[in-house]
């Protein structure tokens, strides 16, 4: 009789869920973005009523995940109950080894039930984004009252591996729930990979217990130049962060339940002030005080200068001499103790390491580079630059990771197993690819979202130069026609940029990556001759409900009809 029970009650319900059967829904209905290989609609609607989520238990992070955002959606709870009996309406979650592409996954809604499949959980994942884009906008903080779905058949994988978007928190510091939201970001665009640039000259942001001292003075600075560079003043404040080890673990993994990979940038040889600062022996010349262009050196910083404490942390922007002393074997003990701790808590098969805007003044006039030029057989400044990154590379090898470089690293030999990051527009991703090397794309015309958006420039926050609208990160495709079709199969994908030199608040950080991250997104999973900017601008007036309804602060000028102007572009990073 129970069972009896059970079943007339499930039908009753069935029943109930039909009246939805019919509903015939609309192109509006299915504003998805980036687009779908394939999207086939369909009449009638699932209702989200005493719904219970099925699958494997490898799914349950993807199970939970789900959970979370239907039960807010719905108002009603959606457990994840893998053996559960059914009482209502099903969402099914599997795994599908027939599916094309290892991040690739289709999802079929009918008015009965939901069935989301991947070929990995990444896909299933990515099924999940695909779904949430389906639910009215406003249920992403609130519930919807009788809360359906259009039915419809997706099928979808990337064209990309390599989806990418990076965060500078070393000029400017943004606590760990902000890194968090970021991520979730990253997140619902379908990345994959969350670039965390966490040293520089104004400061060092990663907890490295053999080095307390990286984070008491490395991480701070005494002030910060006002305006733009080389400023009218300093502010005279004393601004910075860090975070700790167990913060980044937890980050690490929360990234990791969404299928993020982060790759923790520890910058070298160049861009460490703070490093130098913390411990000046690491200098060519510790003795040799840090100077801030402009004399725009912070009260406080003078003082110390002045009680003999001769290197700070950099206070302005820009490119500075005092950089790793490339000589010294210290120099290499350091960087690579520095690097046991960060290998543990990333587990990424890569690590960047910059090799950007190294300059070589101090090597040239530094008895213990020039040493070490002569010792080892070297041409000059660019090849001990090679030779400095090589070093740390054969290291990060041993060790079962691979390095990523900013194109730099290309000047006097490219290490033999390096990917290269082409920032300085496209020549040296074209390069590396012909050298067979991996490469991904992030070319300051179009991927560098410290730039400004709109030719209005007076009436923008304080930025740092450049041009770059919506429409061309857009228009970008990460494949060069200089690159044949083999050589092409060395660019994995494409990055945006986010230094923070004038970029202070999260605020502003959103502000500076909604809508341009959206078209991202776009450019790195759909095949570049399918792209269609009338047809993407109108799904992304549609996405800005979504930002609306998470409270984001997003740039509204694409939603405007503005013309546009020529765009001039900044090489600072």
């Amino acid at each position: 009789m129970k069972k009896l029970a059970v079943l007339l009650i499930a039908l009753a319900l069935t029943s109930c869920g039909n009246k939805y059967k019919d509903t015939k829904n609309t192109a509006s209905d299915y504003q998805i973005i980036p687009k779908p290989v394939s999207v086939t609609q369909k009449d009638g609607r699932f209702l989200v009523d005493k719904t219970i989520i099925m699958g494997d238990e490898a799914l349950r992070n993807e199970a939970e995940y789900l959970s979370q955002l239907l039960t807010i959606a719905s108002g009603k709870k959606v457990s994840y109950a893998p053996g559960g009996t059914r009482l209502g309406s099903v969402i099914h979650l599997g795994i599908d080894e027939s599916i094309e592409g290892e991040e690739g996954y289709t999802l079929k809604v009918t008015n009965k039930e939901i069935i989301i499949s991947g070929k990995t959980s990444k896909g299933v994942f990515y099924g999940i984004q695909t779904l949430r884009q389906l639910l009215p906008a406003n249920s992403e903080k609130q519930s919807v009252a009788e809360l359906t779905i259009p039915a419809v058949e997706i099928h979808d994988n990337p064209n990309y591996q390599y989806r990418g978007m990076h965060l500078d928190v070393a000029r400017h510091f943004f606590p760990a729930d902000f890194i968090k939201k970021y991520i979730d970001l990253l997140a619902m665009h379908k990345m994959n990979t969350f670039h965390w640039h966490l040293t520089e000259d104004q400061g060092w942001r990663i907890e490295i217990k053999k080095y307390p001292k990286l984070t008491e003075i490395g991480a701070y600075r005494n002030g910060t130049i006002v305006g733009h560079y080389p400023g009218t003043e300093n502010d005279n404040k004393k601004y910075g962060g860090f975070y700790t080890q167990d913060e980044i673990k937890e980050i690490v993994q929360y990234a990791a339940d969404r299928h993020i990979t982060v790759i923790p940038e520890i910058e070298l040889p160049g861009h460490s002030s703070a490093a130098i600062a913390a411990y000046p022996e690491l200098s060519c010349f510790p003795e040799e005080p840090t100077e801030v262009p402009n004399d725009m050196m912070s009260e406080k910083s003078k003082e110390l200068q002045e009680n003999g404490i001769n290197k700070v942390v950099q206070e302005s922007w820009g490119v500075y001499n005092d950089v790793y002393c490339a000589g010294k074997e210290e120099t290499f003990e350091f960087l690579q103790n520095v690097l046991d701790e960060v290998i543990p808590l990333f587990p990424s098969k890569y690590i960047h390491i910059g090799g950007d805007e190294c300059p070589k003044a101090n090597w040239e006039r530094c008895p213990n580079c020039q040493k070490r030029i002569n010792d080892e057989g070297l041409a000059d400044e660019h090849e001990l630059q090679s030779y400095f990154i090589q070093r740390i590379e054969k290291y990060l090898n041993a060790k079962g990771k691979r390095i990523i470089g900013w194109d730099e690293i290309l000047e006097g030999g490219l290490a033999p197993n390096a990917t290269v990051m082409s920032w300085r527009g496209e020549k040296g991703g074209i390069e590396s690819a012909k050298q067979q090397h991996d490469v991904i794309m992030t070319p300051n015309h179009s991927c560098y979202f410290d730039h400004y958006q709109d030719k209005d420039k007076e009436n923008e926050p304080l930025a740092i130069g450049g041009l770059t609208t919506v429409e061309d990160v857009y228009n970008y495709n990460p494949h060069p026609e200089e690159l044949s079709a083999e050589e092409s199969k060395y660019i994995l994908g494409a990055q945006a940029n986010v230094w923070t030199e004038y970029i202070g608040t999260t605020d502003y950080v959103e502000y500076m990556i909604l809508p341009r991250m959206t078209a991202l997104s776009e450019v790195v999973w759909v095949a570049n001759d399918t792209k269609n900017w009338d047809d993407f601008k109108s799904r992304l007036s549609a996405f800005k409900d979504r930002y609306d309804a998470l409270g984001l602060n997003y740039a509204k000028h694409v939603f405007e009809d503005k013309p546009t102007e020529e765009k001039s572009t900044s090489t600072e990073e």
